[in-house]
C-alpha cells in the first residue's frame, strides 16, 4: 500500500510504503523534495515489530498524530531528550563525584560498609510495610 502524505515542516512528501513480512511489518520512508524534479532522495527503512507498528497506527487513528512520521519524529526528540538527560547526569553528577573520589580516596566506602546500609535500609523499608 503507497500512500503519499505532505510534510509541512520539511518542506517535502513522504511516501511510506507497507508491507507484511511473518510477524513484521516494514515502513520505508522516501522523502521527495517538492517542485516536481527529485534532487535528492533519501530513503530510510525501519522494521517494526505488530506491536509497535499497531501502535503506530493507533496514534495516528486516534488523531493524537497526523501521520506515522509524526509518531517516529517523536519517538526520536524523546531519545535524544532521554540521551541528553543521561549525558548532563553523566557530567554533572558522575565525573564530579569520581573527581572527588579521585583526589581524596577516603571519601569511598568498603563493599561491606555499603551492604551493611542497604540491608539495614531493606531492613527498615520492609518493617514499615508491615506496620
Amino acid at each position: 500500500m503507497t500512500r503519499p502524505v505532505e510534510d509541512k515542516p520539511l518542506g517535502a512528501k513522504l511516501y511510506f510504503f507497507d508491507s507484511i513480512h511473518g510477524s513484521v511489518k516494514s515502513y520505508w520512508i522516501l522523502f521527495k523534495p517538492r517542485g516536481g524534479s527529485v534532487r535528492s532522495t533519501q530513503q530510510f527503512s525501519i522494521t517494526l515489530p505488530n506491536e509497535m507498528a499497531q501502535m503506530v497506527k493507533t496514534k495516528v487513528s486516534s488523531g493524537e498524530y497526523a501521520s506515522e512520521s509524526e509518531v517516529i519524529r517523536d519517538g526520536l526528540r524523546a531519545l535524544q531528550a532521554r540521551d541528553k538527560a543521561v549525558e548532563n547526569w553523566l557530567r554533572q553528577a558522575v565525573v564530579p563525584a569520581y573527581d572527588a573520589m579521585q583526589a581524596d580516596p577516603a571519601r569511598g566506602r568498603s563493599v561491606a560498609d555499603v551492604r551493611t546500609s542497604l540491608a539495614a535500609e531493606h531492613q527498615r523499608a520492609t518493617k514499615s510495610r508491615r506496620e
